[in-house]
């Protein structure tokens, strides 16, 4: 489908859906969308939100304005190699951690991605070889809970090794953050400034993406040249537009009651680009009670693709296959700016603004007020089943529930028609890993369109469409007993603290939005898990 490596192409396989998007084509193309987006024209989505879109739109020219990065990044590695530092983990959340991840592993060069307070996790990040150790402490914020305690315990452990933390220490944020002016004060190893204009879901291109994953020593210069050549072809006011093409299919999917795009790879040879689409597009769309939910499966054959019903779009990365009704192709740099443009060319569509995120922040104030709080530990559960203690949202339950079985039957009775499940696991994303599997088995036996996230990285993800999306999901949190914790220096709490205050911080705020919540916590997470993959199997009987 590519003549040349910065091609990339939109196939709409469904014909009534190609009939559906061809008007929205012709329209966005009469508007000048594609150029006026280029050009970083903040009216493009209304009045409302022209003042944020004009401090968002930087991202249109990144292939160009990020090429003085590649000297910068190449230098510094050589320095790090030459002084036998050939490993790099990477702290930080949602934007920041997502690129460098599905940069690096399609590369299939090392990263340590902690994006995570898990405890164990993080004990196994600090169990490498810190003698060659490096780490990068990315957050566009300067203030990210999760990457300050990153940052703080690995100091503490360089310190006890023996070795200079700040000479470790590579700081990516934007000018004038909290975390530069620490960075500066502590005489860190080097401090990269990302473009403040882009937003975090939109920062592929930018430090956020490149430094980390060009440190471990993917070819970030080609990820440029791909993003380049695809560049000119979606700044075309034209029919054959990509991007335009992308944007009307979901659009038109939309208008009709398709507000799930589910996302399958067919061959593209990109590793884990779902999870970063995922971000991008809810985030971006999740807002005023609309927008597009990816729901990211392990093949074309998984449940929710094969079997989509009227409420989603199956969507291929890769060449068209199995149930797709629209597939994308190209390579990485080339499909980073073709979801990148069709995103925010779907805001309009919607007629949102695809570059806030108001809803985000609500989460994590609750799990500050609980950790503020010690000793809030949340309710007593409504009952225990074997090592599993099941915490249920008043009225959920019938009177008598006394099983795990019977608090799952009545979780999915409460999805209203055309909604969703949403499955939210707090454990360790290495060892407890088998927990993916919970996915594709609740989505073959309820019939529902299931999504998976590992808490708290969702919620740096499809956390915003949880709460401002379409009101229509239940949600099913899976806790875990924490066997060591993690002290976080000079801070009130453990690792394990705030992960279980993110927890029930967001599920509180599920609560507020009416939305139903059953919680799992596993007082074994082994035989916990098993005891739930062994209930599963008795669900839809």
């Amino acid at each position: 489908m590519a003549e040349h490596p910065g091609d990339v192409a939109v196939t709409i396989v469904d014909e009534r859906l190609a009939e559906e998007a061809a008007p929205l084509v012709r329209q966005l193309v009469s508007d000048q969308v594609a150029s006026k987006l280029t050009a970083q024209d903040p009216a493009l989505w209304g009045p409302d939100a022209e003042s944020e879109a004009a401090v968002r739109l930087a991202w249109t020219r990144l292939h160009e304005t990020s090429r003085p990065l590649l000297a910068e990044i190449d230098a510094l590695r050589a320095e790090f190699r030459a002084e036998g530092v050939d490993r790099f983990v990477l702290a930080g959340m949602g934007g920041s951690s997502l690129a460098p991840e599905v940069i690096t592993g399609t590369a299939g060069v090392p990263l340590v991605v902690l994006d995570t307070t898990d405890p164990g996790q993080v004990a196994d990040a600090l169990a490498g070889e810190l003698s060659r150790t490096a780490l990068v402490v990315s957050s566009k914020s300067g203030s990210t809970v999760e990457t300050d305690s990153h940052r703080r315990i690995f100091l503490e452990a360089f310190a006890e090794e023996g070795i200079d933390g700040a000479s470790r220490i590579v700081v990516v944020t934007d000018p004038g953050s909290p975390l530069e002016r620490t960075a500066t004060e502590a005489g860190y190893r080097r401090v990269f400034q990302a473009d403040p204009n882009v937003g975090g879901r939109y920062s592929a291109l930018t430090a956020f993406g490149l430094v980390p994953a060009g440190l471990a020593g993917a070819d970030v210069a080609a990820l440029l040249d791909d993003a380049a050549a695809a560049a000119t072809v979606l700044a075309q006011d034209s029919e054959d537009n990509p991007a335009l093409v992308l944007a009307a299919a979901l659009g038109a999917a939309h208008a009709r009651g398709a507000e799930k795009v589910v996302l399958a790879d067919t061959g593209s040879g990109i590793k884990g680009f779902g999870d970063w689409a995922e971000q991008l597009v809810a985030e971006s769309t999740g807002k005023q009670g609309t927008g597009l939910l990816p729901v990211v499966v392990e093949s074309p054959e998984a449940p929710g693709f094969a079997d989509a019903g009227d409420d989603a779009t199956p969507v291929a990365v890769g060449e068209p296959g199995g149930a797709a009704k629209v597939a994308t192709a190209g390579t990485l740099g080339g499909l980073i700016l073709l979801w990148e443009y069709a995103t925010a060319v779907v805001g309009r569509l919607l007629g949102i603004d695809p570059f806030d995120q108001p809803d985000v922040e609500a989460a994590k104030k609750a799990a500050r007020a609980l950790l503020d709080s010690p000793g809030s530990e949340g309710s007593a559960p409504s009952f225990v089943d074997g090592p599993v203690e099941v915490h249920a949202a008043e009225g959920l339950l019938p009177e008598g529930t006394d099983s795990l079985v019977g608090a799952l039957h009545a979780l999915i009775a409460a999805a209203p028609a055309a909604g969703y499940l949403s499955i939210q696991v707090y454990l360790d994303r290495l060892d407890d890993a088998s927990a993916v599997l919970l996915r594709p088995e609740l989505a073959r036996r309820t019939g529902l369109q299931t999504t998976f996230g590992w808490g708290p990285r969702f919620l740096h993800s499809t956390g915003q469409y949880h709460k401002g999306g379409h009101q229509n999901a239940v949600f099913l949190q899976v806790t875990g007993a924490v066997e060591t914790d993690l002290a976080v220096p000079e801070r009130p709490y453990t690792l394990g603290v705030l992960q279980h205050a993110q927890a029930l911080g967001d599920g509180q705020v599920l609560l507020e939005h009416g939305r139903p919540v059953l919680r799992l916590h596993f007082t074994d997470r082994a035989a916990g898990l098993a005891r739930l993959v062994e209930t599963i199997a008795e669900v839809g009987r």
